[in-house]
């Protein structure tokens, strides 16, 4: 899987997704059998699912980093990953009239999808720009605060993307970020499958790795300010295997991770279990 392939297929997917509506998912509807709409498991409050424009949640996330970033009035937000802009949208929300927000994603779908649902509410303080994330096409020094939304790890080279981050905060700005990482080692089949590159699951880094990029970026105060394992959903019930094919369901936090047609046997899915934790991470710059 090298860089240009791995771009190639988040790119195909994502944009697929932007086109469909995601996976079928809504902030009114339970995702994929989960016992609860993905959005609202995860973090996001039935109350900001409702003051959002309609289209702009996909059901992607894996935390809700805006409502932990302490985002403040006059502040300018930076969105990696944009997707449909449900962070984006949140965070003008709390950052009133004098600041604004502006979402980066790499696929075009989904910056046509989230500028259309900016211009039909009338947001006019939220900006949408074409980009990668290890390359962000924002100025030196010219945003307070970044959050990001399950994509980092989506990245074949997440050092760059910190350290872009690190570049594009001001003096003392704040990082944000919900992810998923790995806390062992995957199982050989995961490892290999391009689908889970782009379900979030074989490109994601070791814990200590995902962590050390952000302190080697130059970023202080590096904190896992709320974790949670796979481990549990296996006795909780919330793992099953779903059609003929022995598609997985795993949940993490609430969101459910759809492990697609790799076969995966009950001993090797429950060694992925231990494996997969989704995190949301702060740090300052100095």
């Amino acid at each position: 899987m090298n860089d240009n392939n791995v771009r190639k297929a988040v790119r195909e997917r994502y944009g697929e997704r932007a086109r469909s509506g995601g996976c079928g998912c809504s902030s009114s509807r339970s995702c994929c059998g989960a016992s609860k709409p993905v959005s609202e498991a995860i973090g996001y409050s039935k109350d900001e699912l409702r003051a959002i424009p309609e289209g702009a949640d996909l059901g992607l996330g894996c935390g809700n980093p805006t409502a932990m970033a302490s985002l403040r009035k006059g502040e300018v937000v930076l969105d990696l990953g944009s997707g449909a802009g449900i962070d984006c949208f949140l965070a003008v929300d709390k950052v009133g009239e004098t600041g604004r927000a502006i979402g980066v994603d790499m696929t075009p779908d989904m910056i046509d999808r989230a500028r259309e649902n900016a211009r039909r509410e009338g947001i006019e303080n939220v900006e949408f720009r074409l980009g990668e994330i290890e390359h962000l096409p924002v100025a030196d020094a010219s945003v307070d605060v970044i959050v990001s939304n399950c994509v980092i790890n989506l990245s074949p080279d997440k050092p760059q993307v910190f350290r872009e981050a690190y570049r594009a905060l001001k003096r003392g700005g704040r990082l944000m970020v919900s992810d998923i990482v790995l806390c062992g080692e995957l199982p050989k089949e995961i490892q290999e499958s391009m689908e889970q590159y782009v379900a979030c699951i074989a490109g994601a880094s070791q814990i200590d790795d995902y962590l050390g990029a952000i302190r080697d970026a130059g970023f202080r105060d590096v904190t896992v300010v709320k974790e949670a394992s796979a481990e549990s959903a296996f006795s909780r019930g919330e793992a099953e295997k779903l059609g003929e094919k022995g598609t997985l369901k795993l949940v993490v936090d609430g969101q459910a991770l759809r492990l697609e047609d790799v076969g995966l046997t009950d001993q090797t899915a429950h060694l992925l279990a231990t494996t997969v934790s989704s995190i949301c991470v702060s740090a300052t710059k100095p």
